[in-house]
This record gives structure tokens, C-alpha cells and sequence, in this order.
């Protein structure tokens, strides 16, 4: 597990953690005398790490945060050594003054990182030789909330006023098209969550869920973005004005389950199944609790969920992250009835 820090002031720490022994049994395992998370390596950041991506079949990492729109590379340190080193810097045209980027990763064909701030600097570099693969044709600046990997061919952007757009990497020159979220309130920031087909389906089945600042979610298919299969309304306490830490994600494991965090210190698990086009609020199967009674953040005031993730086999367990520091894995039972 790679955490890192994303404080102002430079000397952010990145590790990367050696999972407790419960967390790597393959079956699930009864009480276990160590619960602790180890330190296997670290280094430093002079800049904040707002996102933190691990390049598949490779030993490095890919960060990005503030001040610009640029990526920094990280060497996760060999066996004799405990140092997480950068190693190089991807810089973007006319970065300076940009938000961050948003950064995915693959490595179907070589090593990629997808990543931009606007719907017009969307780019594909090779992170070891950092030659660019692939840019985006886009007339338009819309800030970008998130983007994914559907395959190694197509791409998925989600803008912040609640845009999704479809690229093929293959066709370079088509001009993107942004579809706005179905049913989408104005005013909010949205993110996006993107799941896995049922077993055996190709990559154009994939459900999308989208939320926003209000707690609003909409699901949809990247077959048809522009068309809701259903929506609902999280219990969150109250809409989030900053955004900045909206995260929603689907259960790899779980057919119709979510997870929603970034308005307080819980995250909250949902089963979408038995979801329709009301937009009603919907009831979370679990919700998680323990990052609010942690104490205080550095800022002095209750810990905020800054993101979470679902663990790749375990069906119910996740791991979250929080303001205060703290880095929880758990795992949740869906109540039955009254019990």
C-alpha cells in the first residue's frame, strides 16, 4: 500500500507499506496479534501529493499536486535499499497556473500515464522514456475532475461542472465531446467512479457512477453515457463545498455495490441494485465510522475521509485514508433486518 502526504509545505512523506498479516491471508483469518501497517521503504516530496498512482508491472509510482499541472516520477526502492527516490519530472505545455493533474495508469502495451488538468491538455506519456503517445483534441478548458482507463484503446473524462466525454486513443484528431451528467443539478462538482462489467462482458458494459458536491449519484454505462439507468441521493450530513476530496468507487468484487467518502470522516457503502430513476435518498448498507472518532486534523477540526479504495479480492474490505493521518482497512457486514 503507497500513502503519501499533501501538506503546503514541502517535505511530504511517501511510503509504502507492508499490509498486515490479516490483510495478505488469502482466507479470511480469526483474530490476528498484529494489526499494524509496516514501513517498507519512504522518501520525501517537496510538493503536495494530491494523487498517487502505482504503474502496473513496474516498480514505480506517479504523483501530481500543486503548484502546476506537471507529474513527478518515483523509483520504489530495491530489495537493499529503503529509499523511495524521484527519478524524473513529466512537464505539461503551458502547466504553470494550471490546477493539478488527474492521473491514470496502465501498462497493456508499456508503461502510460494518462493525466491532465483541462478537457484541452489531456495527454498519454510513456512514463520511462516520458514520449508522448497521445493528446487530446479539444477546443474546450473545462477542469477536469477524473479520468480512467477503460482499456488500453479508451478513455474516460469526467469534467467538474458534470461533463463526461468518451477518446480513443486510436483517433487523435476526433474532437472530444462532452455529454453532460443525466439529471445533473447546477452549481455542483462531480466525480466518477468506474466499475467492472458482469463476468465474461467486453469493457463497453462497464456501469459509471457519478457523484456530486450535493450527494447527488447518477449511474450510467459508458455504452451510452448521456442516459441514466438510475440515480439516488446519499445521506451525507451536508453538500460539500470544497469537493476537493469527493471520491466514489465501485466493489470489484461486488456485483451493484459502492462506496461514497469526501464529506465527512465516514464512508459510506451502498447496493445499488434496487436502484430506479427516482432520485430518492437512498439507505447505505454500512456506513464506516471509525475515522470520526480519531481526534482532530491538522487544521483542528474533525478528520475528513480524503479517499478510500476497495481491496482488489476481498470482496468487503476497504482501505481509507483520512486529514488526521490515519489509514484504516476494515471490513463490513451488510445488517439483516433488525438484527
Amino acid at each position: 500500500v503507497c500513502v503519501a502526504g499533501y501538506g503546503p509545505s514541502g517535505g511530504n512523506e511517501i511510503l509504502q507499506l507492508l499490509p498486515p498479516p490479516t490483510l495478505q491471508a488469502k482466507e479470511t483469518q480469526g483474530l490476528c496479534p498484529e494489526r499494524d501497517f509496516k514501513v517498507e521503504c519512504g522518501g520525501f516530496s517537496n510538493r503536495p501529493v494530491y494523487s498517487l498512482k502505482c504503474v502496473p508491472d513496474t516498480s514505480l509510482l506517479v504523483t501530481s499536486g500543486p503548484p502546476d499541472s506537471s507529474l513527478q516520477v518515483w523509483q520504489v526502492s530495491a530489495e537493499d535499499s529503503d529509499v523511495i527516490k524521484s527519478v524524473s519530472a513529466i512537464p505539461t505545455e503551458n502547466g504553470t497556473g494550471q490546477p493539478w493533474a488527474r492521473i491514470a495508469t496502465i501498462s497493456a502495451r508499456a508503461p502510460w500515464v494518462l493525466h491532465g488538468s483541462r478537457l484541452d491538455n489531456v495527454h498519454i506519456t510513456e512514463v520511462e522514456s516520458r514520449k508522448n503517445v497521445y493528446v487530446a483534441a479539444s477546443r474546450s478548458s473545462e477542469e477536469l475532475s477524473g479520468l480512467a482507463f477503460l482499456d488500453c484503446n479508451t478513455l474516460l473524462l469526467c469534467c467538474a461542472k458534470g461533463q463526461l466525454c468518451l477518446a480513443d486513443v486510436r483517433q487523435p484528431q476526433s474532437p472530444l465531446e462532452a455529454v453532460s451528467v443525466p439529471s445533473a443539478p447546477c452549481g455542483e462538482r462531480w466525480c466518477v467512479g468506474v466499475g467492472r462489467g458482469p463476468q465474461g462482458s467486453d469493457s463497453s458494459s462497464q456501469p459509471v457512477a457519478c457523484l456530486s458536491s450535493g450527494g447527488h449519484l447518477t449511474l450510467t454505462d459508458v455504452r451510452k453515457t448521456s442516459e441514466s439507468l438510475a440515480s439516488a441521493k446519499c445521506r451525507v450530513p451536508s453538500p460539500s463545498s470544497g469537493a476537493e476530496f469527493l471520491c466514489v468507487s465501485w466493489a470489484p468484487a461486488l456485483e451493484g455495490c459502492l462506496a461514497v467518502s469526501g464529506f465527512d470522516g465516514t464512508v459510506h457503502v451502498y447496493d445499488a441494485r434496487s436502484w430506479d430513476s427516482s432520485g430518492r435518498e437512498a439507505e447505505p448498507v454500512f456506513v464506516h465510522k471509525g475515522h470520526a472518532f480519531g481526534g482532530w486534523d491538522s487544521g483542528g477540526g474533525p478528520p475528513l475521509v480524503t479517499v478510500h479504495t476497495w481491496h482488489p479480492q476481498k470482496p468487503r474490505t476497504l482501505l481509507s485514508a483520512a486529514s488526521d493521518g490515519s489509514l484504516h482497512v476494515w471490513d463490513w457486514v451488510q445488517s439483516c433486518g433488525k438484527c
